[in-house]
Order: structure tokens, then C-alpha cells, then sequence
């Protein structure tokens, strides 16, 4: 049978379109990428991988959980972790560090070794100094994310500023205040929400006896604490911060001696860290109101710094919304 040749025409553009689909398909697979593939510098000793975001076509997986508490990162927009695995995602790009320790597994551990009380102080002010430095970019895109108005950002950096004045001022008086007053107004306060949900009847139209009892609990552990005296709220947060110092020293001095591959992270920076958490526990055993003293200086200079970097943000918005028509 004689074949229309038509037909063997249209038959081979068909075999010809088909075979092109299955090579786009396969190209497109292949294109695909997730932020793990990137990831196998990290095993090799180094320290952090920074991929863009435009590399990355796929979204983080399952694996990967937001992350509340971190140290912080200039240009952080939010992060996550999976494992060991600590990314820090910024507008354009997805910075990857692996720590020594999955804060999951162990908590105190990561606190010690990848968290150590100077790192996040430093990385504290490092931050908020950007964030008053930090240039606008997209200001449309800004307003349009924008939650906030800028007489919010602005009253709020003023009171934050007036508040880390206030700190710098007085820092043992305010610390006295903190310990024998607010915090057991807080707890008071824990408590008397906590009878209050209780009491309200739930779907069965019975209240929870369980939770007004522990909302009563509270409350007289907030009245108990009220009599706790100021010298010993001292004493325990010294000995809190000299424990963590000292524990966080003996790990970075351990890894040092296996030499720099030990401390990817940066190795001087590493031995500063521990040099000077000893030394601060020292001080803290000889001289310890000094030592409070300094940590209540530092919470007030933060406070400080992060009202001011408020206060320049929202005047930057009231600015936008001056030039950029909504």
C-alpha cells in the first residue's frame, strides 16, 4: 500500500515536535536546582557557600525549618535550618553555614560553640550599625511590603532611644528595678492571664481547672520572687554568663589546638573570642558589680542603636512616600 506523501510528511514533524517536547522536558529537569546541591563545599571545610537566588529554582524542602532565634546578620530577611545546616536568606542571595552543633540535638552545646556571648554581642552591634547605614533600594517595592507607618517607626526609635538613655544612666539602679520589679509583675501578670483562659469555658462549656490552678501557681511564684533581693538576681546572672563565657572558651581553645581546619569560622577571631571570655570571667570573679555594670551598658548602647536605626528607617519611609506616587 502506497502511502499519501502528505501523510509521511506530517507523521515526521509529529516524530520531529514529539522529540523536541522530550528534550525541553529533559533540559527543564536538569535545569532544576535545590539549594542542598550547592551545599557540598561546606563538608570540605568551608566555612559559608553563598549562592543567588536565581541559581536556586526550586523552594526549600520539608527539611528545612524557619529559624526564631539566631545570631545576627546584616541583611537578614529570615532563616532556616536543617541540621547542622544554618542559611541566612537576604534579598538576593541564600548564605550557608554549617555549625558545629544541631541546636535540636544539642541546645547548650551549639549555645557554647557556635553562639558565644561576645560573637552575638558583636554581631549584635555589627547588625544594627548596617541597619542605620543601610540605602533604600526598590522604593516601591518597600512601601508596597511596608506593614508599618513611618510615625510608628518613629515614635518607637524614640522611645527605644529614650529607654537605652535611661540604661546608660542609671544601669545598676535599672537593673534592680528589672529584677525586683518588672519580672515579678511579669510572672503576676503570666499568672493571671493564664486563670483568666482557664476560666473561660471551652467547647465542652466547662473551664479548665488545670490551668487555673497553674495560673494561681504562678502568681504566687511571681509574689515569692518579689522578695527575692537584688544582690542575688546579681549573683545568678553573673555566674549564668560566667559559665557560659568560660565553657565557650575551653571549646574554641579546644579546637585550636587541631589548628585553623578546626575553626573554619575564622580562626583569630575564634581565639579573641576565648582570650576575652576569660578574661571576663576573671573579672567577674574579682570585680563583679564592674562587670554588671559593662553588661548593662552595652543592653543600653544596643537599645540605643536599635531605636536610632528605627528612627532612620521610618524618616526614610516618609521620605519615599513623598517621591514614589502610590
Amino acid at each position: 500500500m502506497i502511502r499519501n506523501p502528505d501523510n509521511r510528511v506530517k507523521d515526521r514533524c509529529i516524530l520531529i515536535l514529539t522529540r523536541n517536547i522530550l528534550f525541553c522536558s529533559i533540559r527543564e529537569d536538569q535545569l532544576l536546582a535545590k539549594l542542598d546541591e550547592f551545599l557540598g563545599p561546606l563538608d570540605q571545610g568551608v566555612w559559608e557557600v553563598t549562592v543567588p537566588k536565581q541559581s536556586v529554582t526550586e523552594p526549600l524542602d520539608t527539611g528545612w525549618e524557619k529559624s526564631a532565634i539566631n545570631v545576627p546578620s546584616p541583611g537578614t530577611v529570615a532563616s532556616y535550618r536543617k541540621g547542622r545546616y544554618h542559611v541566612h536568606e537576604t534579598r538576593t542571595e541564600w548564605k550557608v553555614h554549617l555549625d558545629n552543633h544541631d541546636p535540636k540535638s544539642h541546645p547548650y552545646l551549639h549555645l557554647i560553640d557556635d553562639a558565644p556571648l561576645l560573637l552575638m554581642i558583636g554581631d549584635t552591634f555589627i547588625t544594627l550599625l548596617a541597619g542605620t547605614r543601610k540605602k533604600s533600594g526598590d522604593t516601591k517595592e518597600i512601601l508596597d511590603g511596608q506593614t508599618r507607618t513611618w510615625q510608628q517607626q518613629v515614635l518607637i526609635g524614640l522611645f527605644v532611644m529614650f529607654f537605652g538613655i535611661l540604661i546608660i544612666s542609671s544601669p545598676l539602679v535599672f537593673f534592680s528595678g528589672i529584677v525586683t520589679i518588672v519580672v515579678p509583675l511579669a510572672i503576676v501578670v503570666l499568672g493571671c492571664i493564664t486563670v483568666w483562659n482557664g476560666s473561660r469555658p471551652g467547647p465542652a462549656g466547662k473551664s479548665d481547672r488545670g490551668a487555673m490552678y497553674r495560673g494561681v501557681a504562678i502568681v504566687v511564684a511571681g509574689i515569692i520572687v518579689s522578695f527575692i533581693p537584688g544582690q542575688f538576681w546579681a549573683f545568678l546572672v553573673l555566674l549564668v554568663l560566667a559559665l557560659w563565657m568560660l565553657a565557650s572558651s575551653l571549646m574554641l581553645l579546644t579546637r585550636a589546638k587541631k589548628g585553623r581546619a578546626a575553626i573554619p569560622e575564622g580562626f583569630l577571631s575564634r581565639i579573641v573570642i576565648a582570650v576575652i571570655s576569660l578574661i571576663l570571667v576573671i573579672l567577674i570573679v574579682i570585680e563583679p558589680a564592674g562587670v554588671l555594670l559593662l553588661l548593662m551598658i552595652i543592653i543600653g548602647t544596643v537599645a540605643l542603636l536599635l531605636g536610632l536605626m528605627l528612627l532612620i528607617n521610618g524618616i526614610r519611609l516618609r521620605n519615599m512616600m513623598k517621591t514614589v506616587p502610590h
